[in-house]
Formats: C-alpha cells, structure tokens, sequence
C-alpha cells in the first residue's frame, strides 16, 4: 500500500499510526518511504531532497528517482511482500507522475518508460492519497521544520512556489479519478484520529486472511 500527498499531508503520521494498529492486531509490517527504503536508495535520496541534482535539471532528477524506486523494489519491497509482509510505502509511483511529470514538465511517455523500469510490475494494491489545501499544507511543513530546528531550510519541494503545490494537489486528484479501484482520496484537513481511522476503513478489507489473528477470523464468521 502507498501513501501519497503534497507537502505537509500528513502521511508520515498516519503511516505510523496504521502500522501501530495493524501490528496490534496480529498482522506483520514493513514501513518504508521514498525516496529511499534500501541502501542504494538512501543514498540517492540525499543527493534528491539536499537540491544537488538540482543544476543537472528534472531530467536527471527523474532518473535518479527511478534508479532508487528500482533498488528499493528488489532489495526490500519484493522481499517483503514475498513473505507475507503488509508493506507500507511513504511515497511511490503517483509522486514521480506528479512532480517530475505534471509540475516538472517531462513528457508523459518519458516518466510512464522509468517508471515501468523502476517499479518492475510491483503496483500497489491500495494506494491513499491525502488531499488537503496547499496552503495548509506548507504551514505545516514549516512548522514542523520549526520544531525540529527553527533554522533549518525548506527541503527541495518545501521550497517551491504556492502555485506549483497547488497544482501538484489537482494533479494527486487527477490520478485518484483516473485510477479509482486503486485510489482513494481522504481528507487530511481534519483530525489525526478521526483520519486514521478513515484510513483503517480503507485499508480493512483489503487485507489478507490468512494473516487475521484467530479472534478477528471468529468474529468475520459469525
């Protein structure tokens, strides 16, 4: 399952609040993110989200992306699911769509290429993208910059225009119409509890049986 959003949507809490509950409830958890996830991708997402890829223009930023989706799918996604694993992903596929494709300008068949390249037939099953105002959005990315240290910078896309976030949040909107068995959107303006479990609505069903704790699989039979 991946979670996907604009800039300060929330999905990092939200992550981590749906692995708490699902580990509660007898079922095994990967949590990943992108970039990044496995080593090589690691050390990519340094080069990405520092801006030093920046002079080397959208391009080659989108092909460093695509190199760390890639080993991050065979070293650790794959692996997991393969054992039985629920994996959660921080950003996938849609974020590259998105901000290398839509507000990065490339062409649509160019980004549709690295990613087949990079994602290597590994779709997720559920993918929830977390809507709020671009507005809102960047407040709180930069107040959560704050907390951590009040003089920190603005990470790559923390940076960028109002206008482009605003067209960055239409664009998650576009895919979840086009894509809607494996979309949903929620709404991210509300409260933490009350969007996990909108979550948690989503996610229930899909999930597999036989990972069920026995209680769970007592209770779907009666």
């Amino acid at each position: 399952m991946t979670f996907e959003g604009g800039e300060g949507a929330g999905k990092s809490t939200q992550i981590r609040l749906l692995a708490e509950r699902l580990r509660a409830n007898g079922y095994e958890v990967t949590v990943t993110r992108e970039p990044g996830g496995s080593s090589g991708a690691e050390a990519v997402r340094h080069v990405i989200l520092s801006g030093a890829a920046e002079e080397f223009g959208v391009r080659m930023e989108a092909i460093l992306f695509a190199a760390a989706r890639n080993d991050h799918v065979e070293e650790l996604i794959k692996p997991a699911l393969a054992a039985g694993t629920v994996v959660l992903c921080d950003r996938f596929m849609d974020s590259s769509r998105v901000y290398q494709g839509v507000t990065g300008n490339l062409p649509h068949d160019f980004v549709a290429n690295l990613e087949r390249v990079a994602i290597n037939g590994t779709i997720p099953d559920c993918t929830i993208i977390f809507d709020l105002p671009a507005e809102m959005g960047l407040a709180r990315a930069r107040k959560r910059l704050d907390a951590i240290d009040s003089e920190a910078a603005p990470d790559r896309f923390e940076k960028e225009e109002l206008e482009t976030h605003k067209t960055r949040r239409e664009a998650f909107l576009d895919i979840a119409a086009a894509e809607p068995f494996r979309c949903r959107v929620v709404d991210a303006s509300g409260e933490v509890e009350a969007i996990a479990d909108a979550v948690f609505r989503i996610v229930e069903p899909m999930l597999p049986i036989r990972s069920r704790p026995a209680t769970s699989r007592a209770s779907a039979a009666r």
